[in-house]
């Protein structure tokens, strides 16, 4: 008799900066959320799909859970990880391999008592000695007795099967949720949004991404093509100029940077045309969260 298929929502939870998205672009095997060395870049819920003959799962990539600030924005990104975790079959903790500091308690607050729990133990690569590992796992394990420990680097590949081994046992019983050949709900209109955010943390200095915002004004597709024509929000004048750059070329970068993410994942020639516009108070404003999906 050959063994039932599974099926099942898995969030993906932990602080800013721990490696959730990369993680979930690896489990994926493809690009579908954006990353950066600087916290708090994930906005959005992502969804991500792996199917294997005997397994689906779904990855449900949410935002770091905000301890440190306030605002509407981040209580908009705080309810979505709460959400999250109602509404799925197993619940991946990403802790950094060899720490567990104040944040990531508070994130384990949240964790439900009825799911099944996995502890994915990232950045597993900058341990030189994984021997000296096992004291944190050994402490891991009495604060968690019953979550099954996976040490794993998502940046490298490392843990990757083992991770896939644990969690298909721990998913439901059930026909797939979506087909086969997909890998993420995102809609391409919003992948391309999340590509030019994702340059404006790359590209700029520390605090200007997070005051900056995405709107994709027109997305047209024909055929092979993709005309693209969007406008990154700043609060503040001088955060404009700061985007556009000397000669307008950290804008030429940002938006050429970003076509050559979209061309890759889209499979088409990507006319990618970019605007900075000067909005204050956008991450206050109810209306424009909602507008941008954030609320």
């Amino acid at each position: 008799m050959s063994e039932p298929f599974r099926a099942g929502m898995v969030a993906i939870i932990g602080r800013p900066n721990v490696g959730k998205s990369t993680l979930l672009n690896r489990l994926v095997g493809q690009k579908i959320s954006i990353t950066s060395r600087k916290p708090q870049t994930t906005r959005h819920r992502v969804l991500g799909i792996h199917t294997q003959a005997e397994f689906q799962a779904v990855f449900v990539d949410t935002p770091g859970f905000q301890t440190r600030h306030g605002g509407r924005l981040n209580a908009a990104l705080n309810r979505s990880v709460r959400t999250a975790l109602a509404d799925t079959d197993v619940v991946i903790l990403v802790l950094e391999a060899g720490r567990y500091g104040r944040e990531d308690r508070q994130v384990a607050e949240l964790l439900p008592e009825n799911k099944p729990l996995i502890l994915a133990l990232n950045k597993l690569d900058r341990i030189k000695e994984r021997a000296s590992l096992l004291p944190f796992l050994q402490e891991m394990q009495a604060a968690f007795p019953a979550a099954a420990l996976v040490p794993l680097s998502a940046q490298q590949g490392t843990g990757m099967a083992e991770l896939y081994r644990v969690l298909a046992q721990r998913l439901p019983e059930g026909p797939p949720l979506y087909g086969e050949d997909e890998v993420t709900d995102q809609s391409e209109r919003r992948l391309a949004a999340e590509f030019i955010r994702e340059k404006l943390f790359r590209l700029c200095g520390e605090e200007i991404p997070y005051g900056t915002a995405v709107a994709i004004d027109k997305f047209e597709s024909e055929g092979g093509l993709r005309r693209i024509h969007a406008t990154i929000l700043v609060d503040k004048e001088s955060h404009k100029a700061i985007v556009i750059g000397q000669g307008g070329e950290k804008l030429k970068a940002i938006s050429s940077q970003a076509r050559q993410d979209m061309e890759k994942t889209f499979g088409a020639r990507v006319y990618l045309e970019v605007w900075v516009k000067v909005k204050g108070g956008w991450a206050e404003d109810r209306r424009m969260l909602r507008e941008l999906g954030l609320e």
